[in-house]
C-alpha cells in the first residue's frame, strides 16, 4: 500500500502542493495522513497513526525529508523505524527511495547537510545580533507608547468593552494587552 505524510510547521501554510503530490502518486484520500506542526515536535498524531497503520511492503511518500524530520536524530530514527518494519521511505524532492543502498546513504547525506545549515543559520543570526548590540542597537519590536497600554487598561477596567473593542479602540494587540493586565497584577500583588 502507499502512503503519503505532508506537514507544514504554522496554521497559516497550506498542504496543497504536498496532497497534490500524493494525488499524482495515485495515493488515495484514506491514505495521505497531512498535519500542521513543527517537526522538531515529538507528539505529532497523523505521524504517529501512520506509523501504527502501514505494515512490511508498504511505501511512504513525502515531498522532502524536511517534511518528516527536522533534525538528523529524528529523521534517521524514524527512517530506521519504517525500514524495521520492511517499509520503504520516498523522498520526491531529493528523489531518494530508501529501499536502496544509495538512497540510505543519500538520506543520512541529506540530513546532516540539512542540520548543519540550519546550525549555521541560527549562528549567523546570534552574530548578527551580536554585531548590532555591540553597537547600541537592540533587536526585537519597539516598545508599546506607553499612554497606549495606560488607555487600555482603564477601557479593560471599565468592563464596557470586549477584549477586542478595547485593543481596536487602543491600537495595541490583545497580547499586549494580557501582558500590561498581568504585570499590572503582579505589581499590585494579586
Amino acid at each position: 500500500m502507499d502512503y503519503g505524510y505532508g506537514r507544514v510547521s504554522t496554521d497559516n501554510q497550506c498542504l496543497d502542493r504536498q496532497y497534490d503530490l500524493f494525488k499524482r502518486h495515485g495515493i488515495g484520500d484514506r491514505y495521505i495522513f497531512m498535519e500542521k506542526m513543527s517537526g522538531t515536535k515529538a507528539d505529532r498524531p497523523q505521524l504517529d497513526r501512520l506509523r501504527d497503520e502501514v505494515r512490511k511492503g508498504d511505501s511512504i511518500y513525502i515531498e522532502s525529508l524536511s517534511r518528516l524530520g527536522r533534525s538528523t536524530k529524528d529523521l534517521l530514527a524514524l527512517i530506521d523505524y519504517f525500514q524495521s518494519k520492511g517499509v520503504t521511505v520516498i523522498s520526491a524532492h531529493e528523489s531518494i527511495d530508501t529501499s536502496s543502498a544509495t538512497g540510505k546513504l543519500l538520506t543520512t547525506v541529506m540530513c546532516a547537510l540539512a542540520e548543519f545549515e540550519r546550525a549555521l543559520t541560527i549562528e549567523r543570526t546570534q552574530e548578527g545580533l551580536k554585531a548590532a548590540r555591540a553597537r547600541g542597537r537592540k533587536g526585537g519590536r519597539k516598545p508599546v507608547d506607553s499612554k497606549l497600554i495606560k488607555m487600555a487598561l482603564a477601557l479593560y477596567d471599565s468592563r464596557e468593552f470586549s477584549v477586542t473593542e478595547v485593543c481596536k479602540r487602543s491600537g495595541i494587540s490583545q497580547g499586549t494587552l494580557y501582558t500590561a493586565v498581568r504585570n499590572r497584577n503582579r505589581a499590585n500583588g494579586l
